[in-house]
């Protein structure tokens, strides 16, 4: 069950057998059926979730019953709201899983325990988080300045194997554009081949 977390931490940080040990013993390991929540909107989020099986979502929701997708997760990816988990506030985010699911959840008691006990993983969980919020900086950049198709293009060349897991929907959501103007362009990349 731990030889994902295991490998994705070892590409940040090299931990002795005993720190891992004392790391998995923090973790819960959970199950999420298929359209099963694992967060949702206007509660705490009181995990950060690393996905060892399946495909997760966050997503909002707006006034008008519109689904927002800001994040999909599969293996080896982080999900949660990250605003509401360091901060207690409740959050704006669902999280349901899109396929059956597993994760590993961390609370932040027990990262807390975790960066006094094994100080190296606040360097892990530094580096996750930069690289979250780089992620993220470019795609609000993306959004407001490329191109519907361009952004379509740049999804399925970074992740290629989620754009098959996923109805086209939700990727519509997630690029922010309707699944009709999706199939347009789906339809013109096909015709072009």
């Amino acid at each position: 069950m731990y030889e994902l977390i295991r490998s994705h931490i070892a590409r940040y940080i090299t931990l002795t057998e005993d720190e891992f040990n004392f790391f998995t013993s923090l973790l819960k390991h959970h199950k999420v059926r298929r359209k099963q929540y694992l967060h949702q909107a206007g509660e705490p989020c009181r995990y950060e979730s690393f996905v060892i099986k399946g495909c997760l979502r966050a997503y909002s929701v707006d006034d008008k019953g519109q689904e927002h997708v800001l994040q999909f997760a599969m293996e080896d990816w982080w999900i949660g709201d990250l605003h509401s988990f360091l901060t207690g506030a409740t959050s704006v985010y669902n999280i349901d899983a899109l396929e059956d699911s597993e994760v590993l959840q961390l609370n932040k008691d027990s990262l807390e325990k975790l960066y006094k006990e094994v100080p190296k993983f606040e360097r892990f969980f530094r580096l996750i988080i930069q690289n979250a919020f780089i992620a993220s900086q470019q795609r609000v950049s993306g959004t407001m300045s490329e191109r519907a198709e361009d952004r379509y293009n740049e999804f399925i060349n970074k992740y290629q194997q989620l754009e098959q897991r996923i109805p086209q929907h939700q990727v519509a959501s997630y690029l922010g554009i309707t699944p009709e103007f999706l199939s347009r362009i789906r339809g013109n990349k096909a015709g072009k081949k």
